[in-house]
């Protein structure tokens, strides 16, 4: 998918840059493998052995035949290519990653094909084929030394004489491990001698590779390629010309094909067809997608592809390279417009294991020993990995990641595709009694051509899968039901007992329709299998990401200046975005566009202003054209339906037309200037090549001087553009920097491996992860202060809880990896709760042996003011670690660790606790290596500082993510004691609601004033009832406040009261609603608590309002403008609230009954001008206007002074005083104030209130009871007043079950 990158780059159109032959040196003899003993140094030291005592020596106890031994790159051709360096080592260890490995007469010695690629720094790869094949040993002295290494090893292990399975070693692919299945019952024809050597008797074969290297993924035409030089080899006679001749026409004289172009090449036999997508087509990709599906099944391949998508870690797990390599490739094409962003090695060498333990995202191909069990295998973290069992066809998923938008149709349309190929869409590779070449669909091994045709006819015949086949041996069918001769040669061998390979050999490769042969016919086949899979994905995100141009943020006036600045820009409006977005997309897109690949992609766009767009960018832009010139952008697109793809048909024809009809034709090979009579044909032996005329290309080639001009045309323009643009050192460091973390560890090193090396890659790794750190912080941070935050000029504001929940799970992923770097032995799927563990069980031990001498341990909160009352509650790890080991709900190690997390963030301890479970420095010193991240201490402090800013934010994300969970609710009631007896006879009752529910009514022992109980979480608290049965002789109770703490969280909620409960006192009320507000800790228990999030809740303040005449009594007399603003201001924050999305909007109650509340607001309206205190009389309230108002409406109606009254007044009437006797009717208790409450809530819930006002001001009884300057009285400011309340009837308003229980309407 990247070879568009890496072909674009430099002028040279070579089809090849190498051809590289590796094997064994003579000269130099058996070298046990260097990287091998690196692997025991490592793996001893991963499992605190000495290192040193493990490596030092031979390893007898395994077989000769079985251990690995140093190979080397014998020749390869050029010597060098300036625009890609010869990487000797790196080489070496990719076309053998386990060293050379021998074989008897006795074993199978089929050869093997596999791919590997290289990434460079920049990113840019280069792909590697390479044909694996077994040579006979001539070299005398490497078969004595073969055979006295038999006879240590045998007098080390006797018991091994004893014939064992087959010899199978380093070339262990699907191959050996047939060879393993099957050797046991055939191990006593194989004679004694099975598994073990014998100079005299047996034959020594060893391994050998033919390479190529290329530019760009041509997998089926170099497969063909180095298959057809390997047959050369082995034929009864010489191939028609030398075969440095070949060799020379790859390297020289066949071009890439030009995009958009099909291009024909020879090998030794026949010619090879290769085909190049064009500019607007997906690029290209040769790994044969539909084995990819084969092998995993749809259903596992889109979760692979998801969790790729949101940059989990990926370890995909097989015995053979080439299926590694074939998923690999196969799942970073899907991504197409995006790019794979971090590490990324499909096939991971024994020596570079250590690279397991990298705490970054990664794509790694790790082979599988045969007979290693899943189990054994060690892993240094699981919390977030993805792991592919290819040979087992099932993968093990992270827990708790969003599924991919649509994916039920999305299945069924690529099930579709397969199944039109004939490929099962359940997957499962075709059955292991296939040939023992692990072949993909599209290449019949040389050596038996004929045994997947047999193979597929005879399961047919006998019927043994009911007709079922796997896909490759349906292909095969499909290939020999086009062909009547073979078919009736088949039905002919099948009786004379013929073998079909013998016939078969005769004429090449079967024909197939069209003249084309059978292979090439599976190569078509599977080009459009691969486009047609590729464009069902592609159009996924076409139709998701449609209108993602529309925000992206352009602010920068040039290159250079966005390059600066670019970590402090924003680029992408994610906000604004999301909301645009279908409902059940929502999951999956906040988490994608937080990735690197998806910010990568937004680089590209911006850059794009300025210099060339990227070829995948560029491809993708233009389907969006295309969409919406077909297809006017209506609203209709946002909808969630899925869109099938509509493409499938012309790109599979535009592939057919190229294969069909070839564009180019490469010359034909030739023979050369050479010396005769040197490398003389040897049947078996592949020769040693003339160096002198592979080393230099010709000179009078028509393409390279065609290239040289296109490249003297490049050169001029980059100097035209180069004033225009910035130094490319300039962008390229950049790129290194704001990109990932992982663009420099793209790939590890593979030339040098000295632990130095290793020290310094996890250095890069400590680095990477604090950066990644403080990214994190800053922008949890950002998002989180909303406004304050866009007032300092940071971006967006308004974060949604989707977002936040987003930011949170990465957060948790981050501190997952970082504790999983550099651990000495895994325990347990997650490494923070592991360690969690270790320091609990410590700390009980400490705890058992402080019984005796009881000292407290971790710090006392300080009783604060706001907490009056509240005992304290201890802030410690182990505390919360308790919390969470008793909540049921929760299965799993990674799901407890992930919950502490929350718990720890929304106690604003996050960083404390860390930070305490870090102190314990031996243990970390027991559980982590000396490079961890935890055992950095500069980095670990800064760590934990980036960490405890986010104590300046309040989160509510255990809250509001645990909403079943049994939470502890403590509640204390704070009597004002200087003016109220704190005993009460009476017997106090109390119910807390909250966002999620309601405690019910919880009965109060008398004169306790405190009580915990247990109740499903109420999520944040809004309200609390409280009350008393007003029985005994003391049962007036002057209440200061309530406060009521969740035990598990220790949010302490405040319920301002500052009111009497009694009858006969104060307005009589035996109950009142109180509204909560959360209480701040104290200033200097928390010292990180500078600037904080804006309420979400504007709460009632501690003032609240006390009987009308104590506030005049405080000489409280707000202005006519005062009150009127107040009710703009309530309004307006009514409108707000519904405005947010639903999920986000927080409490309605506080906004119509806190201290800033429609209801307060009325009520200053209301007083302004009210002669409420009388000379010794009871104090009158707005509640005893509004019923004599009612009273006289009710006797007017009665004398019928209100018939001439227009209808809809009349009814107005009748609703008011309806409304009123329902509230006075009631059985609760509550008081005059409480009911003024009660009706304002229900007129603003039934959009009566703007009709009750003018009733209310017309009715005489308003001159007796307000004074002439009173509000109420002045007609403008009333009709200013209703114009205002009339904006609340846009809203549905729902009134909590607190405030309406009891009343029937």
């Amino acid at each position: 998918m990247s070879g568009t990158n890496a072909a674009s780059g430099a002028a040279p159109c070579r089809f090849a840059h190498y051809f590289v032959i590796c094997g064994i040196d003579t000269e130099t003899g058996l070298e046990p493998d260097e990287l091998a003993a690196l692997y025991q140094w490592l793996e001893a030291d991963r499992q605190g052995r000495d290192p040193d005592t493990a490596a030092a020596g031979e390893n007898f106890e395994q077989s000769p035949l079985k251990r690995t031994f140093k190979s080397k790159v014998l020749a390869h051709y050029p010597e060098n290519v300036e625009w890609n360096p010869f990487d000797q080592d790196a080489v070496n260890m990719l076309c053998m990653p386990k060293g050379l490995s021998f074989r008897t007469q006795a074993d199978s010695r089929e050869p093997q094909f596999h791919s590997f690629l290289i990434t460079r720094e920049d990113g840019s790869r280069t792909y590697g084929f390479v044909h694996t094949f077994y040579e006979e040993v001539t070299s005398p002295q490497i078969c004595s030394a073969m055979q006295t290494l038999y006879q240590m090893h045998q007098a080390e292990n006797p018991s091994s004489a004893t014939p064992s399975s087959s010899s199978s070693s380093s070339m262990d692919s699907l191959a050996s491990s047939l060879d393993e299945a099957d050797s046991p019952s055939s191990s006593s024809c194989r004679s004694a001698a099975c598994g073990g050597y014998d100079a005299s008797r047996d034959t020594l074969y060893v391994s050998k590779a033919l390479c190529l290297i290329t530019p760009m993924p041509f997998m089926h035409g170099c497969r063909r390629f180095l298959s057809q030089m390997h047959r050369a080899v082995t034929a009864a006679s010489p191939p028609p010309l030398p075969l440095e001749s070949y060799v020379h026409n790859i390297l020289y004289e066949v071009p890439l094909p030009p995009p958009g172009r099909s291009l024909k090449f020879h090998g030794v036999y026949e010619p090879i067809v290769c085909q190049r997508p064009g500019p607007g087509e997906l690029p290209l990709a040769d790994f044969p997608l539909g084995q990819t599906f084969t092998l995993l099944g749809v259903e596992n391949l889109v979760q692979l592809f998801n969790c790729t998508l949101l940059e989990m870690q990926i370890l995909l797990y097989s015995q053979d390279y080439q299926r590694l390599m074939t998923v690999a490739e196969g799942i970073t094409t899907l991504l197409f417009p995006f790019q794979w962003q971090h590490v990324y090695v499909p096939i991971l060498p024994a020596s570079l294991l250590h690279f397991l333990d990298a705490p970054v995202p990664y794509l790694m191909g790790l082979q599988s020993k045969e007979g290693t069990d899943r189990s054994k295998l060690e892993l240094p973290q699981e919390a977030n990995l993805c792991f592919v069992d290819i040979d087992n066809h099932c993968i093990e998923l992270p827990e708790d990641f969003p599924q991919f938008p649509n994916k039920p149709e999305f299945i069924q349309e690529l099930s579709e595709v397969l199944l039109r190929y004939g490929i099962s869409p359940v997957g499962g590779a075709p059955p292991t009694s296939v040939p023992t070449t692990t072949t993909t669909p599209g290449s019949v091994s040389t050596r038996h051509p004929g045994l997947k045709s047999q193979q597929a006819l005879r399961e047919l015949e006998d019927d043994g899968r009911n007709g079922n086949l796997g896909g490759e041996q349906l292909a095969v069918l499909e290939l020999l039901q086009g062909n009547a001769t073979l078919e009736r040669l088949q039905a002919l061998a099948k009786r004379t007992g013929v073998r079909v390979e013998a016939l078969r050999g005769v004429g090449g490769e079967g024909e197939g329709q069209g003249g084309r042969t059978a292979v090439e016919e599976e190569e078509l086949r599977n080009a459009k299998l691969n486009v047609q899979l590729r464009e069902v994905f592609a159009s996924r995100f076409t139709t998701m990401f449609a209108d993602y141009e529309a925000f992206v943020i352009q602010s920068a006036p040039d290159l250079e200046s966005w390059l600066t600045n670019r970590e402090q820009m924003h680029n992408f409006d994610k906000a604004s975005f999301l909301s645009d977005q279908p409902e059940p997309y929502l999951p999956f897109l906040s988490h994608f566009i937080e990735t690197q690949m998806f910010a990568t992609f937004i680089d590209n766009k911006i850059m794009s202003q300025w210099e060339e767009k990227e070829p995948l960018l560029r491809v993708f832009d233009g389907r969006i054209d295309k969409a919406r010139l077909y297809n006017v952008r209506a609203p209709s697109l946002r909808s969630s339906n899925y869109q099938r793809c509509t493409v499938l048909k012309e790109s599979a024809q535009a592939i057919e037309q190229r294969l069909m009809k070839i564009d180019h034709t490469a010359i034909h090979p030739h023979l050369l200037d050479m010396k005769i009579g040197q490398g003389k044909y040897e049947q078996g032996f592949f020769p040693k090549l003339q160096s002198d005329v592979l080393s230099v290309g010709p000179t009078n080639n028509k393409w390279s001087s065609r290239t040289a001009t296109a490249q003297r045309r490049k050169d001029r323009h980059r100097q035209q553009t180069e004033h225009l643009t910035l130094d490319n050192d300039l962008k390229e460091k950049y790129m290194q920097e704001a990109r990932s973390l992982g663009k420099n560890l793209r790939q590890p090193k593979l030339s040098d491996l000295s632990p130095a090396v290793i020290a310094q890659t996890n250095w890069k790794f400590v680095e990477g992860l604090l950066k990644e750190c403080r990214m994190k912080t800053k922008r949890m941070l950002v998002e989180k202060m909303g406004r304050e935050a866009v007032e300092l000029g940071h971006g967006e504001a308004n974060i949604t809880g989707l977002e936040e929940n987003t930011l949170i799970a990465s957060l948790c992923d981050l501190l997952e990896r970082i504790w999983s770097h550099g651990l000495q032995v895994k325990q347990g799927k997650s490494a923070l709760w592991s360690h969690l563990l270790h320091y609990q069980a410590r700390e009980e031990k400490l705890e058992q042996q402080q019984a005796e001498s009881p000292v407290s341990n971790g710090p006392e909160r300080r009783k604060s003011e706001s907490s009056i009352g509240m005992p304290s509650l201890r802030a410690s790890v182990m505390q919360d670690m308790r919390h969470i080991q008793s909540m049921g709900e929760i299965k799993t190690d990674v799901g407890r660790a992930r919950a502490w997390i929350r718990l720890s963030l929304e106690k604003k301890l996050l960083s404390q606790h860390l930070k305490q479970l870090l102190t314990r420095q031996a243990l970390t010193k027991k559980l982590y290596k000396r490079y961890a991240f935890l055992r950095c201490e500069e980095e670990k402090e800064q760590f934990l500082f980036h960490l405890l800013s986010l104590n300046t934010v309040d989160y509510f994300c255990f809250t509001s993510v645990f909403t079943t969970i049994m939470i502890p609710y403590r509640a204390v009631i704070i009597p004002i004691k200087k003016l109220s007896n704190a005993m009460t006879t009476s017997n106090p009752w109390v119910c807390v609601s909250g966002e999620l529910g309601d405690s019910g009514v919880r009965q109060i022992t008398k004169n306790i004033l405190e009580m915990t109980f247990d109740c499903q979480n109420l999520g944040k608290l809004t309200t609390v009832q409280l009350g008393h049965d007003n029985s005994g002789l003391l049962a007036k109770w002057l209440v200061d406040c309530v406060m009521v703490r969740n035990e598990i969280t220790g949010h302490t909620y405040k319920f301002p009261c500052g009111r009497w409960l009694g009858k006969g006192v104060d307005d009589g009320s035996l109950e009142r609603v109180l509204i909560g507000e959360l209480a701040l800790p104290n200033a200097d228990e928390d010292f990180g608590r500078g600037c904080r999030t804006p309420d979400m809740q504007h709460s009632p303040g501690q003032t609240r309002r006390v009987s009308i005449t104590s506030m005049g009594g405080r000489g409280y007399k707000p202005t006519s403008a005062q009150i009127q603003e107040a009710i703009g201001e309530a309004v307006n924050s009514i409108c707000k609230h519904f405005h947010k999305p639903e999920k986000e909007r927080g409490s309605l109650t506080i906004l119509l009954c806190g201290e800033v509340g429609l209801v307060g607001a009325l009520e200053l309206f209301f007083h302004n001008g009210f002669k409420s205190a009388r000379l010794f009389q009871k104090t009158v309230f707005v509640w005893d206007f509004v019923e004599k108002a009612v009273a006289y409406m009710e006797s007017a109606d009665q004398m019928g002074d209100m018939q001439e009254t227009a209808e809809p007044l009349g009814l107005t009437c009748v609703s008011l005083c309806h409304y009123v006797s329902a509230i006075n009717s009631s059985p609760r208790n509550i008081g005059k104030d409480g009911k003024f409450q009660l009706l304002v809530c229900l007129g603003a819930r039934d959009r009566l209130l703007i009709q009750w006002l003018p009733l209310l001001v017309e009715c005489p009884v308003i001159q007796r009871m307000y004074e002439e300057s009173a509000l109420l009285r002045d007609r403008t400011t009333v009709n200013a007043l209703i114009a205002v309340l009339q904006t609340l009837h846009d809203f549905p308003i729902t009134l909590e079950a607190s405030l309406v229980k009891g009343i029937d309407l």
